[in-house]
């Protein structure tokens, strides 16, 4: 463990993740877009770090599902151990040149590495990269991602496509949070042999996934 970056070390014997959304108030009642908070827990329900998105009002109303930001988390210490930076980019499959990408840090500053969306017309597909932009891993979603009262699991699998070695899932969180706020529960499932570094790869692409296909407050239903 002396060789991971400061933080992951939490990580290491981790096979299972989960996200959990914090419901603000504000939103709740007056349907207000306010800054995503996170809490991000082990099986156990532990708090193992927390995550605050930074960015400006203006993005969160007007460019809501496409908005740039830059989500920090921090271990429960309050030291920042990962930082996740999305651009503004296009949402569209009609511009398949200007897809989404993300790029992760670990610690800060660091490339840890970057999460790739891919053009395809009828499938939610992203490819998983390291430090140095080779391919790692692909996470494919199903054709339809509204998912009728049920969870809506991305797969995590190999680059060939075939073997599927986990997967992200967004959580069906019930009527009354899927109507009235934005609240998002997800999974993430992968070998707890991973290396710490993709699999903190992986909870930035959780963070994007939610904010394309889940940011709609009816999403889910």
């Amino acid at each position: 463990t002396h060789n991971l970056p400061p933080g992951l070390e939490y990580l290491n014997q981790l096979d299972q993740i989960i996200i959990h959304q914090q419901v603000e108030l504000l939103e709740a009642i007056l349907g207000t877009e306010t800054s995503s908070k996170y809490e991000i827990k082990n099986p156990l329900g532990q708090r193992v770090y927390f995550a605050v998105e930074e960015n400006g009002c203006f993005d969160r109303k007007l460019c809501s599902p496409i908005r740039a930001f830059t989500i920090r988390i921090a271990d429960n210490a309050g030291r920042e151990v990962i930082r996740v930076i999305r651009p503004l980019r296009c949402n569209s499959c009609c511009f398949p040149c200007f897809l989404q990408q993300l790029e992760v840090q670990s610690p800060p500053g660091t490339i840890a590495g970057y999460v790739v969306q891919n053009w395809d017309p009828f499938l939610p597909k992203f490819t998983i990269q390291n430090e140095s932009k080779e391919d790692v891993l692909k996470i494919i979603g199903p054709y339809a991602t509204c998912g009728c009262f049920e969870d809506v699991d991305f797969e995590v699998k190999a680059l060939n496509e075939m073997t599927t070695i986990g997967k992200i899932s967004k959580y069906w969180s019930g009527f009354v949070n899927n109507v009235f706020t934005n609240t998002a529960n997800f999974g993430i499932q992968v070998p707890v042999d991973l290396d710490v570094r993709i699999k903190a790869v992986l909870i930035g692409a959780c963070f994007l996934i939610d904010l394309m296909f889940f940011e709609n407050s009816l999403d889910g239903l």
